[in-house]
């Protein structure tokens, strides 16, 4: 009887082994690291491309000059149930009604404002109809329609939630008739304050009247498109005619953006920091995942903060909303015309950006690229179009998109920092020793210094309640 010495499937690991085993051969072996990785770092569009300006005083102050046209805020609605009601110190948001704050006649006008619910398709005001009332959309989107070339109707804009129309007839002396017809594009619900009812309650009200008429004085009259008083100029005269005397008034309180801070205390033990530094530095290490982190948080307050970021800064009538829901070609190319004077960049979620592509492909379009510090990146109309994923995503699938001119030569956007200041570690960032601990723990401070100003209101657009679901 023989006995086999072949080796089996089940007795392998019964054998002796012939040569060192890889697990203790990396007992001698020196590994081959990576330095440490950071999902959340991303390519920080927004701090790439814009101009930066150095604040010497650490604030910046915005000299423009003065422009009469006020109010044109939104408005903000409750509602119980079914039924909704305009908040009364809300209606100060109408230019004829900023400033005025007498509580009980305000409540008469909220009290005077009437409801009506609409669908899709209904015409809330008709073309040639007499202008007697002003609109004040709760929710819900309506296009502004008017008569185009050869009899052919066109879209001149669309409002939604908190925007209003026809705040003019209100104090007109003779209001006539409307030019536009508002057509509803989605369900929703607006309030309607009469122009009668308006008077009536004018009529009633001294602290009204003496402020309706205080406002009729304070109109400088003649304007230019973007509501500054209009400068008077003489043209194409023959002869020696007596030229017209004019001056460029200012604000007389200008806004001012005073630098933000976003800091942290970064702690390293020193025996971690004596012992563990080769091959790579742990001090080094720990601060540059610091550092990648603030810059991080600095463009997400530029964009989100609530002083100055830049979604929170849009003048209100930069605000756009899409036509129908996505993205479309036509909708961009109506953002960008808020930002005619020569645009510089369009910001958007990821989301959105795949959103707009859906679109352009249903149509048969395919955006051209564009190259920016060596990369090639999606464009439209030749504006570049760079991701940001600090724009917000809401819970219903919406989010905005937004268009800048950048450059304190084009009076654009700007970000504003302090060079020079101390222990820099890079610009307006600083990383400060602080001392080491009982604990030997050794700490430093690290500070990041930023804010962002629009220089003038149409430097920055911003196309709304973008939807960016397949």
């Amino acid at each position: 009887m023989t006995t086999s010495t072949e080796p089996t499937a089940g007795n392998e690991s019964a054998q002796p082994r012939l040569s060192l085993d890889t697990s203790a051969a990396r007992n001698l072996a020196t590994t081959t690291k990576t330095p440490p990785q950071m999902q959340g770092i991303t390519s920080r569009w927004l701090l790439r491309v814009l101009p930066w300006v150095q604040v010497s005083g650490g604030t910046f102050r915005v000299n423009r000059r003065l422009t009469h046209t006020v109010g044109n805020g939104r408005v903000e609605f409750t509602s119980t149930g079914a039924e909704v009601s305009v908040i009364p110190a809300e209606l100060g948001e109408l230019p004829s009604l900023a400033g005025f704050d007498d509580a009980g006649t305000l409540t008469a006008l909220a009290d005077a404002c009437v409801q009506r619910d609409f669908a899709p398709g209904d015409v809330l005001l008709a073309a040639g109809a007499p202008a007697d009332r002003v609109v004040l959309i709760a929710h819900g989107k309506l296009a502004l329609r008017g008569a185009g070339a050869y009899d052919t109707e066109t879209q001149l804009g669309v409002l939604g939630d908190g925007d209003f129309h026809g705040d003019g007839v209100l104090t007109a002396v003779d209001a006539g008739l409307w030019e536009h017809s508002l057509v509803a594009l989605t369900s929703g619900t607006v309030l309607t304050l009469g122009r009668q009812e308006f008077a009536e309650i004018a009529a009633r009200s001294s602290a009204l009247s003496g402020h309706l008429a205080a406002f009729r004085a304070a109109d400088p009259g003649e304007r230019n498109a973007d509501g500054e008083a209009a400068i008077a100029l003489a043209s194409g005269h023959e002869g020696e005619p007596v030229l017209p005397g004019t001056f460029v008034d200012y604000e007389t309180s200008p806004r001012e953006y005073e630098l933000s801070v976003a800091q942290t205390v970064l702690r390293v033990h020193s025996r971690v920091a004596d012992l563990y530094n080769e091959p790579m530095n742990q001090v080094e290490e720990q601060l540059r995942l610091t550092v990648e982190a603030l810059r991080e948080r600095q463009e997400h307050e530029l964009v989100n903060n609530r002083e100055f970021g830049l979604l929170r800064n849009a003048d209100l009538r930069q605000r756009l909303h899409t036509r129908s829901g996505p993205p479309t070609p036509d909708d961009l190319d109506e953002l960008l015309a808020t930002v005619w004077k020569d645009p510089s960049v369009i910001l958007a979620h990821p989301k959105a950006i795949a959103a707009f592509g859906r679109e352009c492909s249903a149509r048969g379009l395919y955006p051209g690229s564009a190259e920016i510090e060596g990369h090639a990146v999606p464009a439209w109309r030749g504006v570049p179009v760079l991701p940001c994923d600090k724009i917000p995503v809401s819970r219903a699938g919406t989010s905005s998109i937004l268009a800048l001119r950048t450059g304190e030569k084009a009076q654009g956007v700007v970000g504003l920092h302090r060079t020079g200041i101390p222990d820099e570690y890079q610009p307006s960032l600083s990383v400060r020793f602080m001392g080491i601990s009982e604990q030997a723990v050794i700490s430093y401070l690290v500070s990041a210094y930023y804010s962002v100003a629009v220089l003038v209101p149409d430097a920055l657009g911003i196309l709304e309640d973008v939807e960016i679901g397949h």
